[in-house]
């Protein structure tokens, strides 16, 4: 099974046709060397029934004993001309009244063959020659009793002949059409496969610098059409992942490089000189912040690690949506009322999900929503519930966010207002991580902004 796994599909497309043109032509000459043997006995019974109704017809004017006397002459002036034939005639005690110099054939044979399907020929073979003949009980003309055993045949050496010849050219014809047909055959499925090597060398150039070559799927036949379609998409994902994979290598080298810089610069400023506990207790404080929030973003970046590779398994239970978003708005209280911002909540809904990781979903958006909102205006959550799933809506109303930035903000670090880049509120993985624990519960995120009113909405599946 490896082997014919490894072979190739043009020798198999050539042995095919080798298979199939031989099996055609092994019929196609089965059947005409029956049509010709056929024909070859409807001849030889033409001549023998002639010869046997020409022995039935002088039998019966056969009146005596000595009448049977003359059947040599009779049937030797009949046979006349009839070169090959061969005529025997036994009498009513297996007497041989007449046979032609080579018919010496047995009469249990004859009589047998005579008695059970006369007029039905048969073939056998007496010394080296082979005859085809019928053999028949006939009346004379004596008496109703008085019946002989009458055989007439054919050599068909001829015939057999020219079948043997026949054959031998069929062989020789049906080998020679198979390696014809497996050269043509090998010929056709090289030229067929032509597109498949067309791609295969378009598909060479594809490397990790240009995975935006892509197939051209009008060049190729429409059964490989498919095939082009599904490989560029393939590309296209592949693209996608590896420029994902290499801003998000570079977003990580360029946010934890600044903070390092600035720890190491700080640390050699700090050292250049002597300093007192206050100051050196004050720079620690700082380094410490920076090391609170790398550690952040290194935390935040394996869970995101963890659920690209669907790692991170929720552990289920059943809660109340509304009461989790009351629950963080004791946490963010102080901060909205500082800002003179209401936050409320409409509706409720049961969702099956990780109470920590919903708390943290929801938290990063209500963290967002505080702080971009307009001072004195009110962060709005709304809870429905419908056939299939509890949507969770957060509203605020801020600054808005331009409609080419909404694709983009659940990308990692990406923030829609560059100059916020070193923040200390965020390390740009918020939103990430709340659209991978969405994913990771089976729901859906989205965004919307029009005017000043921006809306994330988050859709679970409802508790059955």
């Amino acid at each position: 099974m490896r082997l014919i796994g490894r072979t190739s599909i043009t020798r198999r497309l050539a042995l095919l046709f080798v298979t199939a043109s031989s099996a055609v032509l092994l019929a196609l000459g089965f059947v005409i060397a029956t049509s010709v043997e056929k024909h070859f006995e409807q001849q030889d019974m033409e001549v023998l029934s002639g010869k046997m109704e020409l022995a039935r017809h002088a039998l019966k004017t056969f009146k005596s004993q000595d009448d049977l006397d003359r059947i040599s002459q009779l049937l030797d002036n009949s046979l006349v001309g009839h070169h090959g034939l061969e005529l025997i005639v036994f009498g009513p005690n297996h007497a041989l009244l007449y046979a032609t110099p080579n018919a010496n054939f047995p009469f249990d044979m004859m009589a047998a063959r005579a008695a059970q399907s006369p007029h039905r020929p048969m073939t056998w073979l007496l010394g080296d020659q082979t005859y085809r003949g019928i053999a028949a009980e006939l009346p004379t003309g004596i008496s109703e009793r008085s019946r002989v055993v009458v055989a007439v045949a054919l050599d068909i050496a001829h015939h057999q002949a020219f079948m043997r010849s026949f054959q031998q050219t069929l062989w020789f014809f049906v080998a020679g059409a198979a390696l014809l047909t497996g050269l043509l055959g090998w010929l056709i499925a090289r030229r067929g496969l032509a597109p498949l090597r067309a791609m295969r060398e378009q598909a060479q150039v594809v490397t990790a610098q240009q995975l935006s070559h892509r197939l051209q799927v009008e060049t190729v036949p429409v059964e490989l059409a498919e095939l082009a379609q599904s490989l560029n998409d393939m590309l296209a994902r592949l693209e996608d992942a590896f420029h994902r994979i290499s801003d998000f290598s570079s977003d990580i080298a360029h946010e934890l490089r600044t903070p390092v810089s600035n720890l190491m610069t700080q640390t050699q400023v700090v050292l250049s000189r002597a300093r007192d506990a206050d100051e050196y207790r004050s720079i620690l404080e700082s380094n410490a912040e920076e090391f609170e929030r790398m550690a952040r973003m290194i935390s935040d970046m394996l869970l995101l690690a963890k659920a690209d590779n669907g790692l991170v398994v929720p552990s289920r239970e059943t809660l109340h949506v509304a009461a989790e978003v009351l629950a963080l708005f004791d946490y963010y209280d102080a901060g909205a009322e500082e800002r003179g911002l209401g936050l409320s909540v409409e509706g409720d809904g049961e969702v099956s999900a990780d109470r920590l990781m919903l708390r943290r979903a929801l938290g990063n958006l209500l963290s967002n929503a505080v702080r971009h909102s307009t001072a004195h205006t009110t962060v709005r959550v709304r809870v429905h519930t419908d056939q299939d799933a509890v949507s969770i809506g957060m509203e605020n109303t801020g600054d808005g966010i331009a409609q080419e930035h909404l694709e983009r903000v659940f990308d990692r670090f990406f923030r829609v207002d560059p100059s916020r880049q070193r923040s200390t509120e965020g390390t740009g993985l918020g939103l990430a991580i709340t659209k991978s624990i969405v994913v990771a519960h089976g729901g859906t995120i989205t965004v919307a902004s029009i005017g000043k009113v921006t809306t994330f909405t988050i859709r679970l599946p409802r508790v059955p």
